[in-house]
């Protein structure tokens, strides 16, 4: 049986990105990834063809947003800038003193990014 689920870890862990976004984008999924591999009757039935699902990827949350803010990333401002920021950005942000833009905090800008991650998993799925 091919083991789809190593295939996806595996085109993850070596995906190569530009920007420090798009890095931290893959560390979250790596993350989600690595959540997912503690149940391993869910590992044997998408082996078996059964697609990976977002609500899988959610850990029993409603939503990336309530993923976020229940704690099951990362928790402190500070970490979250310096997974998704550059050197000069983090140096903007006071090193997640501040909030990252007008429109978000940092919070916000982690669950975009743990959306983008559920989102790269599900397409390599697909594939």
């Amino acid at each position: 049986m091919k083991n789809i689920f190593k295939t996806i870890q595996e085109n993850v862990n070596t995906m190569k990105a530009r920007s420090a976004w798009g890095r931290a984008v893959i560390v979250y999924a790596q993350e989600l990834l690595e959540d997912l591999e503690s149940n391993p009757s869910l590992i044997e039935e998408f082996n078996e063809g059964m697609p990976i699902r977002e609500k899988d990827l959610l850990s029993g949350a409603i939503n990336w947003e309530d993923y976020s803010e229940g704690g099951c990333s990362l928790i402190y401002n500070e970490e979250i800038a310096e997974r998704l920021c550059t050197p000069s950005e983090l140096e903007k942000t006071n090193f997640g003193k501040r909030h990252p833009n007008k429109q978000e905090d940092w919070i916000e800008c982690q669950t975009r990014a743990l959306k983008q991650a559920s989102d790269l998993i599900i397409n390599l799925n697909r594939k």
